[in-house]
């Protein structure tokens, strides 16, 4: 149970004390009423005695009486109706509250904080340990747990209420005092009226109500006196008159009001009364003078609404409408009307309030001074030391000799005498009729009435040893006879005896308790008595901690019968349970669930709330979502009755953000009852601000920004680029490229620098871009937010008038603020245009976004703060209970059942921030700011258009298509370029101005390449021409990634279009390719905080397999060319068919070959097949022959180093220009792009190696390249068509093979590992042998077959001309070494041996390209086939000290046949 302010030894002697009965004159009750008091109430502050008192018991013992209290109480001759102490109690209960305001107090129980009531005292009881040292600190706190002062109010008024019954005498009256005024006629005649008037009520059958203790009542006569109007003197002769007739112990001259009423308001004297008037009593009663006081039948002040549950909740007749379910009342036949309004109304109810309540304006005790207070406090010890006390003891002595005179009468004796007494008594009864408390009633004067009055005397003087053996003995003989009523009250107060005995002589027997509330219960069926059983014992059992047992005692009393005292019984056992030594917080929340239905049942609405808070906080947030459901639920509707509608709100929207498990009828009941609630209070306030809503959920952090228009769809051939939308998803690599792209161009633009203050655009920011910067939007531009909703219910929700929340900050044309700082919300749409989407339906579980846009008109700093937006249901075909589906107020595709109106703010939390100690070690967030854009000036903006721009290309293909570049904004545009990881792609073409003329077929063939139509006769020459890669915008040191868009006059005046020409070339590699543009731009007008502006372009390119080209070239062994010169070198190219059919090509043709190189030229095509149609078939594989020549010095000299001579070998009729676009401008690109990947590693070695290998290794090296230029004939939907493409072959090395395609690298193998350091020996850098193999050309010249006679002459002697040829550009020494042997068996028996006669070893210089010839001979002996690449040459450089040897072995053998004739 709570903690009571009265401990138990307090409680039960103030709740049983002396009767006392007042009989007032009129002229008495008047004075009394000046100071708006009756007279029982004017002694009620000081019925308490001050001092102890003393008196003899009955073996003359003395026996002291602390803190007694006496009861006064006007003469009411009608018992009280139960029907009007139900209402009493009601209204006891939901008077007192808890106060509002104060430190709420806070158990910890568990893992439990409990906030239970009304101060703050912290104990902490965990469950499993230190739990011991805690409960001695609460034991030895008097605070330690809550109070709950309406339970002690209710117990009080209960305990004071309760009629008097003739089984026992507590609340009998033992007295009464006769009253009357000293200004009376006479007042003698008065005192005698009122004797006869007492005595006909005590003693004259008519009236059976009030119960008296004994028939001899002590007579107590007053006499009042008005001090400030009165004549004292002839008050003290009356009194002296009234000492002679009545004794000085019979009677009192009490003076009061010494003050008028006028000079009550000059001093402030203190009110004892007002508390007292307060609490409703029901035994001071009476019908005053100036009126009765009926009891107003006042509406509930919450009736006129309408009600959450259905019921109606009007209070009839001023009792609730649940009046009849739990009556009050002491048997079930004493009250034939359960009504208040019945005919004794006035009679009876007017004396139901003691007084009105306490009114503010009313000054209670005004006529009377601290003397008077102190007169009235003597005449109450008075009364009590020489009337009530002594009449008392006297009659304890008169009821102890009949006592005692009874023992000594045997058993049997006394039976019969009992049996004479009791003539009114039936001895002979059947079990049922034994067992009902109707079945035996004793007659006044009967024994056992004797004792239980000695007993009830005993206990009220607090000599509870003597009372305990009275009530012992009485109980034995009422067992006997079976009168279950009487024993079930001897037994009740034989335990509370017991208990109360100083020194506690024997221990508590609670079987009495146990037995007297069943007797009571069960077998009297009177739960009035019951109930206080219940409270007295539970009582008890608290004061000893057994919590366990109290708690079930109290909830054994709860019935359907009274739902005030099941939920007052049901909350003291939810305080009993967290009390226990290990407390049961879940108990004590279930218990506070039921009492909280139970007062709810009761009417008491406020306290109903209260147990449901209490019980929240153990139910809140242990995933028991349904009971937190009803719980909440319980909370809201209770809050609504009470018009705490923001409570109410608060708990509805708890059950709708909660991952419900509720059934989707339940979640929609829950949802329309939330937005009925919800009306209600927007209705209160209506031009308030927006409350938040709790649905639907928003993921803020993925809230996305869009600044910029939406992409236009596709229309017919034009495709619009793709940019940013946000139906892309994020990826970090793709964005890592973009980012990458825009600083190369920047850089570009800035020559070659980065500045400091470049942040990479971004029109989309999401929660991975970085978001810490202002982000900048143009004036005119629509800013598109998308949020991300989701509905956690199972029924949809409908959005309707969806707009977001901003606030705006205009700045004027200069950039600085307005004078005024206008903050605008949602009003002015010439500021900021809003759009508003008027329906938007999330169904049941669904995440769903929504992109809102808002339309900048003016400069300035906008702030969009969330969303506003009306809530609704989707109607359906459920309604909320108790009502109807509102008509809805809404025309569109669904229909809404109610909607209301609110917002949600976006409020997106920063990165968390990492980089100083500080940050790591606290944790701190970064700004997010992507809600807060400044929005500037007018910018340019561009729209890209592609036109036939393809999907698929075969490898290598050449295709044109146009792009069409649109200035859709008010501002011109500058510098435009577009950037690409991949510009060997596409080229908008070079600027030579050598407008070649197009064949007829070229442009019946929609030919990308310029052509022009060639002679027959000069097929197989090559045909030259010339072009700088300047032309081509690459240049030395330029970014060949970034490409200048050839704008006419270079500027896009605003609304202008211009369409440009685009070759396209398809990428090498096989597969999809992912191509990314970035277009740049910039305003005319420099803007200080955006420089340049952006456009994205994601080309998607599907590439199939077409030709595979290899081609190697090698020395030509003919030393001189037409013109004498050496330096010939063959170009072999394999040209192989690898495209699949799926693509529907049937053939390749070959229609031409072309070099471009600085020093080199294809010169002819040496295919010895006659057959000049180069077709390729599918897998088909051709070889193709070029003699190659350096170009003329003179050629070398005169052109810039950047010019590359361009040679065309031609298979058809037709020669295209290969130093024109697009031609030459896919071929510098692949050239770029190849010599971007080889120039790392080359440079590196540049650096390294010294000038006599770099001499070696440039005698290998040759710098040509090979494009092979083609046509395929596909066959699509039965028409033929022409493709064309062209192939680049790049060959660096002699001897080395190159390839059109990009060679897979296999991984390398992984090296043995190592567990020593090695050696740091420096490696002398030598040439590789192939570069060294390369100084010297070799070649033989001899007859290749001769006949010689072997039997004429045995030595045959052949001439061989040794020709040596310098090719580097230095001065070599050379060592031939003709004594060389061919050691390996397979020569020997292949080619047999001869002999070189003449000088075995040769040394000579050769200077810069010399060409040099030895004469040897070699001698054979007999015929054969004989190798004669024997010879051994060895070659260094002249000035260089480290000689570079190797054998210069010719990769051909040269073989000669020796015939015999």
């Amino acid at each position: 149970m709570a903690q009571c302010v009265q401990s138990v030894q307090e409680l039960i002697p103030d709740s049983f004390v002396p009767c006392v009965a007042a009989l007032c004159s009129d002229d008495a009750e008047r004075l009394t009423r000046l100071n708006h008091l009756s007279f029982a109430e004017l002694l009620k502050p000081f019925t308490r005695l001050t001092s102890e008192v003393h008196m003899r018991d009955p073996n003359n013992q003395l026996h002291i009486i602390k803190n007694l209290k006496i009861a006064v109480s006007n003469i009411i001759t009608q018992p009280p109706q139960p029907g009007a102490i139900r209402k009493l109690l009601s209204d006891v209960v939901s008077g007192s509250q808890p106060a509002d305001g104060l430190v709420a107090n806070v158990i910890t129980a568990g893992d439990y904080d409990l906030n239970i009531s009304d101060w703050s005292v912290k104990a902490s009881v965990p469950w499993y340990r230190n739990w011991k040292d805690t409960l001695m600190e609460m034991k030895e706190s008097s605070l330690n747990t809550a109070t709950t002062p309406w339970f002690e109010s209710y117990r009080e008024t209960f305990l004071q209420s309760m009629p008097a019954s003739d089984h026992e005498f507590l609340n009998h009256y033992l007295a009464c005092m006769l009253v009357a005024s000293s200004s009376e006629a006479e007042p003698m005649e008065q005192f005698g009226k009122l004797s006869q008037e007492q005595h006909r009520i005590q003693h004259n059958n008519d009236y059976s109500y009030p119960k008296w203790f004994i028939p001899n009542t002590l007579k107590y006569y007053v006499l009042l006196h008005d001090v400030s109007a009165g004549d004292e003197q002839r008050a003290e002769s009356i009194y002296e008159e009234m000492k002679q007739k009545y004794g000085t112990q019979g009677c009192y001259l009490l003076k009061i009001n010494s003050r008028t009423s006028n000079q009550a308001s000059d001093e402030q004297i203190p009110d004892p009364w007002s508390q007292y008037l307060q609490k409703n009593s029901i035994q001071n009663q009476e019908s005053y003078e100036d009126g009765p006081c009926t009891v107003s039948s006042n509406k509930n002040s919450d009736s006129n609404l309408l009600s959450l549950d259905g019921l109606d909740n009007e209070v009839k007749d001023g009792l609730p409408n649940n009046f009849k379910a739990h009556p009050l009342q002491l048997d079930s036949s004493s009250d034939p009307s359960n009504n208040i309004d019945g005919p004794d109304h006035v009679k009876s109810a007017s004396s139901l309030h003691e007084t009105k309540k306490a009114n503010p304006g009313i000054i209670h005790g005004a006529c009377l001074t601290l003397t008077d207070h102190d007169r009235i406090r003597q005449f109450v010890q008075e009364f009590t030391f020489r009337g009530l006390l002594p009449h008392i003891e006297k009659t304890i002595r008169q009821l102890n000799d009949q006592l005692i005179s009874r023992k000594g009468l045997s058993r049997s004796l006394f039976s019969a005498t009992k049996k004479w007494f009791s003539g009114s008594k039936v001895p002979e009864k059947s079990i049922n009729e034994l067992k009902n408390t109707s079945g035996l009633l004793y007659p006044p004067e009967a024994p056992e009435l004797q004792i239980r009055k000695m007993a009830d005397l005993c206990f009220l003087v607090q000599h509870y040893d003597l009372a305990y053996s009275c009530y012992h003995t009485a109980k034995k003989d009422f067992l006997n006879d079976q009168a279950m009523l009487y024993a079930a009250g001897a037994l009740e107060m034989a335990a509370v005896s017991a208990f109360l005995q100083q020194g506690a002589a024997r221990p508590y027997p609670a079987h009495y308790m146990d037995t007297a509330i069943q007797t009571y219960r069960d077998i009297c069926k009177n739960m009035v008595l019951a109930e206080r059983c219940v409270l007295l014992s539970a009582e008890i059992l608290k004061s000893q901690s057994k919590y366990s047992e109290a708690a079930a005692l109290l909830i054994r009393l709860t019935s359907e019968d009274s739902d005030l005292r099941s939920a007052l019984l049901l909350e003291q056992a939810a305080h009993c349970f967290i009390n226990m030594k290990s407390p049961m917080v879940r108990k004590y929340a279930f218990h506070m669930i039921l009492a909280g239905h139970r007062f709810s049942k009761a009417g008491q609405k406020k306290h109903a709330l209260r147990c449901y808070c209490q019980a929240m906080q153990v139910y809140k947030g242990k995933g028991w979502s349904l009971a937190e459901d009803h719980i909440n639920f319980t909370i809201g509707r209770q809050s609504y009755t009470l018009r705490q509608l923001d409570n109410a709100v608060s708990a509805f929207r708890h059950i709708l953000i909660n991952e419900s498990k509720q059934s989707a009828a339940q979640q929609g009941s829950f949802l329309r009852e939330y937005l009925y609630v919800y009306k209600n209070v927007s209705q209160l306030s209506p031009d308030g601000p927006l409350p938040q809503l709790p649905l639907p959920y928003i993921n803020s952090s993925a809230t996305r920004v869009f600044f910029g228009h939406d992409r236009r769809p596709a229309d017919g051939e034009k495709q619009a680029a793709t940019h940013i939308s946000l139906d892309q998803e994020y990826d970090n690599e793709s964005s890592e490229q973009w980012r990458e792209l825009e600083e190369q161009v920047v850089a570009l633009v800035n020559k070659g620098v980065i500045p400091p203050n470049f942040h990479p655009t971004q029109y989309c920011l999401n929660s991975f871009s970085d978001n810490s910067r202002f982000p900048l939007a143009v004036v005119e531009e629509p800013i598109t937010v998308e949020v991300a909703f989701r509905n956690p219910l199972k029924v949809p929700l409908l959005l309707t008038n969806l707009s977001l929340l901003w606030k705006f900050q205009p700045k004027d044309c200069s950039g600085k603020n307005d004078e005024e700082v206008k903050e605008l919300v949602t009003s002015e749409p010439e500021m900021i245009g809003t759009e508003v989407i008027s329906e938007f339906l999330i169904n049941s579980e669904e995440s769903k976004v929504a992109r809102l846009k808002l339309f900048p008109h003016h400069i300035g700093d906008l702030h969009i703060l969330g969303i506003v937006y009306n809530l609704g249901t989707v109607q359906g075909s459920m309604t909320v209970d108790g009502i109807g589906a509102l008509p809805g107020c809404h025309s569109g595709k669904h229909s809404l059942s109610m909607s209301v109106r609110g917002r949600q703010d976006l409020e997106i939390q920063g990165p968390r921030l990492n980089s100083t100690k500080e940050e790591k070690t606290s944790i701190t967030y970064g700004p997010d700011r992507r809600l807060d854009p400044i929005i500037i000036e007018e910018m340019p903006l561009l729209e890209v258009f592609f036109i036939h721009f393809p999907t698929g290309l075969l490898c290598g293909e050449i295709r044109k298509a146009y792009v069409e570049f649109v200035n859709v904004s008010k501002c011109p545009l500058t510098g435009l370029k577009v950037v690409s990881k991949r510009p060997e792609f596409f080229t908008f073409g070079g600027d030579t101005t050598a407008l070649t003329p197009l064949s007829p077929s070229a442009a019946e063939n929609c030919s990308a390449y310029k052509t022009v139509v060639t002679e027959p006769a000069s097929v197989c020459a090559a045909l030259t021409s010339s072009a700088s890669s300047v032309h081509f915008g690459i240049g030395i040191g330029s970014q060949p990634e970034v490409i200048p868009v050839p704008l006419p006059d270079s500027v896009l005046l605003p609304g202008a279009s211009v369409q440009l020409p685009l070759w396209l070339r398809g990428p090498d590699e096989e597969g999809v390719h992912e191509i990314n543009f970035l277009f740049y731009y910039e305003s005319v007008k420099k803007l200080p905080k955006i420089r340049h502006r952006i456009l994205r372009h994601t080309a998607v390119i599907c590439t199939s397999r077409s030709l595979n080209v290899r081609a190697t070239v090698c020395r030509s062994n003919s030393l001189e060319d037409e013109e004498g010169r050496g330096g010939n070198m063959l170009v072999f190219v394999d040209v192989e068919n690898i495209n699949t059919s799926e693509a529907g090509v049937k053939e390749f043709h070959i229609v031409q070959v072309s070099s471009s190189s600085k020093h080199w030229k294809l010169q002819k095509s040496v295919n010895l097949s006659e057959n000049k149609d180069a077709k390729l078939g599918s897998r088909e594989k051709g070889k193709f022959c070029f003699k190659a020549i350096r170009c003329k010095e003179k050629e070398v000299a005169t052109q810039s180093s950047e010019k590359y001579t361009f040679a065309d070998i031609i298979f058809g009729n037709e020669q295209i220009i290969s130093s024109a676009s697009p031609c030459a401008d896919f071929f510098y690109r692949s050239l770029s792009s190849e010599l971007k990947k080889v120039q790392p590693s080359a440079h590196m070695e540049k650096q390294s190696v010294e000038d006599a290998v770099r001499l070696i290794q440039k005698c290998s090296e040759v710098d040509l390249n090979v494009v092979i230029l083609w046509k395929a004939y596909v066959v699509e939907d039965s028409k033929q068509l022409i493709l064309e493409g062209q192939h680049h072959v790049v060959l660096h090395t002699v001897g080395k093979e190159a390839y059109s395609y990009p060679q897979k690298q296999e991984p390398p193998e992984m090296e043995p590992l190592k567990f020593f350091r090695p050696e740091n020996t420096a490696v002398s850098l030598r040439p590789s042998v192939e570069q060294l193999s390369s100084l010297i050309k070799t070649s033989l010249h001899y007859p290749e077959s001769l006949n010689h006679p072997f039997h004429q002459k045995s030595l045959c002697l052949v001439p061989v001309t040794l020709l040596l040829s310098n090719c580097s550009k230095a001065d070599v020494d050379v060592i031939v070494d003709l004594r060389h042997k061919t050691t390996s068996p397979e020569s020997l028996e292949i080619h047999g041996s001869f002999t070189w006669l003449g000088q075995t070893q040769y040394k000579l210089q050769l200077k810069s390209e010399e060409i040099h010839s030895l004469q040897l001979k070699a001698c054979f002996v007999h015929t054969g086939v004989y190798n004669l690449g024997t010879p051994r040459v060895f070659a260094k450089l002249s000035d260089q000290v480290t000689v570079f040897e190797t054998s210069q072995q010719n990769s051909m053998p040269a073989l000669i046949i020796i015939n015999n004739v």
